[in-house]
This record gives C-alpha cells, structure tokens and sequence, in this order.
C-alpha cells in the first residue's frame, strides 16, 4: 500500500470532526439544567375568600398562579398552578372602631418537573377602622346630650374580607438547579388572551365574597381609546363620591343620570371604570350599565380589560333589607351584544369575537338574589382610535387552546 492511500482515512476523519467549525455552524445545544435565581416573582390569586371573623392563626390557604414562569424557553411554574400558604395573624374587629385584620404567608409554589421551591411573600390586609367617624359622632353628640357619649365607645371597625382572586406576588426563596429533561418546553405561540380566558374568575364577587354579575366582554384596547370610544357612544362614568350623591340626588332626584352602581369585585379590586347610558324617558330606573376591570395582561401589546354588563329595567323594593335596588333583564346576553352594537357607531371597533370560557355560566343569581341566564360566551371587542370601518362578528367554537 502506497504513503498517499495510508493518509486518505486520517485526513478524511480530520475534515469530519472539523467540518462543523471550518464550513459551518455547530447545531445549538440544548442546556442539560437551568437556574430558577432567588427572588424571582411569582403572580398569584387567593384561591378563597377569608375574613378576620372566621379564620384562625395557622390556617392553610390556597393559592393559584396566574402567569407562567419560564427560563430559557422552558415553563418552570405553569399558571394555574397551586400555591401554598398560611394565616399568621389574626386580630378580629374591636370596640373603639378598631377593625379587623388579618396577615397571610406564602410557603411553597410546585415546579412543573413535580418539585416544590420555597416561596417568600407576606401580606397584611386591615379592615376598615371607624374611629374618626365616631370621633365626629361623639363631638355631635356630645354638644346635644353628653350622657350618651360613652355609647360610642363600644363601637367596632368592621372585620377585614380578603376575597377569592385578590392578587398577591411571591417571590421564590432560594436559587434551585432544574435538570431541562425533566421540563416542558415554553409553548412559541403562547396567548396571553387564551391563558387570562382560562383562569378568569367567571362572576364579579359582592363584598361579603358572594357571586354576582357574569362577566360577559373583554375589551383590547388602550385606555384612552377605551376612554373616548364610550364618551363619544353618550356612556357617563357614575358618581363615586358620597356627598356628590347625596346633593344630586337632593337635587336633581329623577334626573340625576350619574346614580352609583352597587360595588363589586374582580380580582379583589372594585371596577377600575363604571360606565352608565340612561334611556331618556325613566333615567334613574332604567339605563345600560357595565364595571371595567384592567386584567394587567395583554395581546400584542394591547392591554386586556373584562366587564360584567347588565341592563336596570326597574326598581323595585327588597321587603327583608327596605331597600331600594334596580331590577335587571335577566337575559343579559341582549346586554352584551347591545354594547357592541353601540360602540360600533363610533367607528372604533375594528374586531368582535365571541370566545367560550372555561367555567360555563348558563343560569345564576345577583349578588343581590335576581336571577339571569346566558349561553356563558364573552365577546372580545378591540377598540381603536384610527379605526376603520367595523368588521363582522367572528365565533369561535369550543374553547380556547
């Protein structure tokens, strides 16, 4: 065998191994672990609604993530996910106005490989005091009949309700080393809508933590454009102030258009925007109304808000509490799609979608016990400034990925 056949195979072996560096980029490798750091944020909701009357130090909470957590294009924490935690403190509402109040912990999230990281996060929720309210109370009294004075010390605040959905972040305790075989893979076209779709609570919750108002649309759009679309449709934002109210409605009484809507609650928090339309002939007993919520998430950069609407067709008198309070349309699907239709007039509303939820509402009550009845869709509407002509509703069937 001649000198050149003996160099073929070893300078053929040689350009092999070297071809990737020398005519070519090596393939990616793929990491064999990832580094979940300490004090990385975890987003999470209360699974259930607590209150300074009723739970007890030591108590275990329940949590929910809502946004996933991923590293490197892999999901570490998934939303949805439980969290655990636990009830530290407890003082319940006392006399002198004092009110109530309750401190929580966060203790552990689980990891998408079927671990567990430890979690860093305490909250204190304090329940309102009265104490400068009955400061007033004992001044007034106290310059007509002295003698009752000390009545107003035996007062309490009111107990503190921590509601189902409040958020709270977390944040992870110590650094964890996580093995990528053990791990999937961070979904490419992730939807930020089809996640909130997943986890949105399906009805507004009243104070005292009972369900209420569905919520029935989502809103893309920037809060201005969502601002200027509802002005130019005729909407009012309603009274929020409690003098404001007591003098218009003194004065005004059947005109007042800007009567106040029942507080109710998404998140934990009251409506960011409560808009009203009275129709002209029975303002105050009849109008089209809607509480706007911003989610905190968002679709191409758009923000993402949700709304509970309802039509008042009436009023009538609620003989257990002597109270006054607005009867509803209970098919509140005319509602949603009647909201649409009005806001298309604006030429702002440039997409319609109707999108099936993950918990169904077909039949259920107000908070303050009317029935209703739905086909459980929300409708998406995006709202632009530059809009041009309305596009047609799209459906879409079954549910969101």
């Amino acid at each position: 065998m001649s000198r050149a056949t003996h160099l073929v195979f070893p300078i053929s072996t040689l350009l092999l191994l070297m071809s990737d560096g020398l005519f070519g980029q090596a393939s990616p490798t793929i990491p064999t672990g990832l580094l979940l750091e300490h004090n990385t944020p975890v987003k999470l909701q209360f699974a259930q609604t607590i209150s300074s009357a009723q739970v007890r130090k030591g108590d275990r909470l329940n949590f929910v993530v809502v946004s996933e957590v991923a590293v490197g294009g892999f999901t570490l924490i998934s939303a949805g996910t439980e969290a655990a935690g636990s009830v530290i403190g407890v003082r319940k509402k006392r006399p002198l106005g004092i009110g109530g109040k309750v401190t929580i912990e966060l203790d552990s999230v689980e990891l998408t490989n079927g671990g567990n990281v430890d979690l860093v996060g305490r909250r204190e929720f304090k329940g309102n005091p009265h104490t400068i309210r009955m400061g007033v109370a004992m001044a007034i009294t106290g310059a007509i009949y002295p003698p009752a004075v000390p009545l107003f010390l035996i007062l309490s605040g009111r107990d503190r309700t921590v509601l189902k959905g409040t958020e709270v972040t977390a944040y992870t305790k110590n650094d964890s080393w996580l093995a990528t075989s053990d791990l999937p893979v961070t979904r490419a076209t992730r939807s930020e809508l089809a996640d909130m779709v997943q986890l949105l609570p399906p009805r507004s919750l009243n104070g005292e933590g009972r369900e209420g108002d569905m919520l029935n649309l989502i809103f893309a759009a920037k809060e201005d454009d969502l601002q200027e679309a509802f002005a130019q449709a005729g909407w009012l934002k309603v009274e929020k102030s409690k003098p404001r109210i007591i003098w218009h409605l003194l004065w005004q009484r059947k005109h007042y258009t800007k009567l106040p809507m029942g507080r109710l609650y998404v998140f934990g928090r009251a409506p960011d925007f409560s808009y009203a339309l009275p129709e002209p002939k029975s303002i105050v007993a009849r109008r089209h109304h809607l509480r706007i919520w911003k989610t905190g998430g968002s679709e191409d950069g758009i923000p993402l808000w949700v709304a509970a609407a309802t039509h008042d067709v009436g009023i009538q008198l609620v003989k257990r509490r002597f109270r006054l309070l607005h009867r509803i349309d209970p098919n509140v699907d005319e509602e949603r799609d009647f909201i649409a239709a009005n806001l298309a007039v604006t030429r702002q509303l440039v997409r319609q979608t109707y999108m099936n939820r993950a918990d169904p509402v077909f039949r259920a009550e107000t908070a303050t016990g009317q029935s209703y009845y739905s086909d459980s869709r929300m409708l998406l509407l995006e709202l632009r400034r530059q809009a041009s002509t309305p596009v047609g509703i799209t459906e879409v069937a079954g549910k969101l990925p």
